[in-house]
């Protein structure tokens, strides 16, 4: 908005799974003045979830990815779990006793449950809110055991101790967390589950204003202030090269057809 002299109004749109938002955001004028953000979760398990859905990929200008995160496996605080491992074992004695909270189907740390309980050949009980903020909250409060969420959502939480940090599961370690191993390192060897962010406007949208956008992305991708606070929730922006319509695209093409693959395994379906 700084760099384009233009005012961005704000607003959250929840509900089945990101595609309120993208529905609305693919009606929306393509005259540039709409842009939406997605994650790897509402911008690619929608279209394994919901079948009548009143947009396709090809509905969407993409602008760039604006950030990578790694998901982090948080417990409870007060969880008898010492480790990981003691968690697993819990689970795999407890068919469907433990309970696993998700920002809704769909969402990002929806996948990655999904991901992770096939890999572990674990049955868990899920929990679905609208939204990440909502099962955050109750994962605090102890209403549910586990939760797979970005270290934007989970690292202030984990170092004030309000919930407690296993793993992460992406292949490095995130310098925000780094007294967190990775899965692949230990609990899941090859386990990795990355998360992202993205940002399209409508098809149509002209050209010199998707030029705009790229260039104001790009701009603000590099601004202090935006590298340090991405810093301080345990992620970072992208490198110029991702931040195109062009990596987008393929980044989305071949998310689509990961995704639904685990989707159409776990038997899956819109809003259970």
């Amino acid at each position: 908005g700084q760099h384009l002299g233009q005012r961005f109004v704000i607003e959250n749109v929840a509900g089945a799974g990101g595609s309120t938002a993208m529905t609305r955001a693919a009606r929306a004028p393509n005259d540039g003045y709409t842009v939406i953000i997605g994650n790897s979760g509402t911008a690619t398990a929608v279209y394994a979830l919901y079948p009548d859905l009143k947009f396709t990929p090809d509905d969407f200008a993409p602008v760039g990815i604006v950030a990578k995160t790694s998901p982090v496996i948080a417990l409870k605080k007060d969880h008898q779990a010492k480790t990981l491992k003691d968690f697993i074992d819990y689970a795999k004695k407890n068919p469907g006793k433990a309970t696993l909270g998700h920002a809704g189907v769909g969402s990002a740390s929806h996948l990655c449950a999904l991901n992770l309980m096939d890999r572990l050949g674990l049955q868990m009980e899920g929990v679905s809110y609208r939204g990440t903020g909502p099962a955050m909250n109750d994962l605090i409060g102890g209403q549910f055991d586990v939760m797979c969420d970005q270290t934007t959502g989970t690292t202030n939480q984990i170092k004030d101790g309000k919930i407690k940090g296993y793993a992460v599961t992406t292949k490095f370690k995130v310098s925000s967390l780094p007294e967190l191993p990775t899965l692949d390192s230990g609990a899941i060897p090859g386990f990795e589950v990355s998360a992202w962010h993205a940002m399209w406007a409508p098809k149509g949208v002209p050209k010199d204003a998707s030029d705009k956008l790229v260039s104001a992305l790009q701009v603000a991708l590099k601004d202090p202030k935006v590298v340090d606070r991405f810093a301080s929730l345990g992620t970072e922006p992208v490198a110029q090269a991702l931040a195109t319509p062009d990596a987008l695209k393929t980044q989305l093409v071949a998310e689509v057809q990961k995704w639904g693959a685990v989707i159409k395994a776990a038997g899956v379906k819109g809003g259970n």
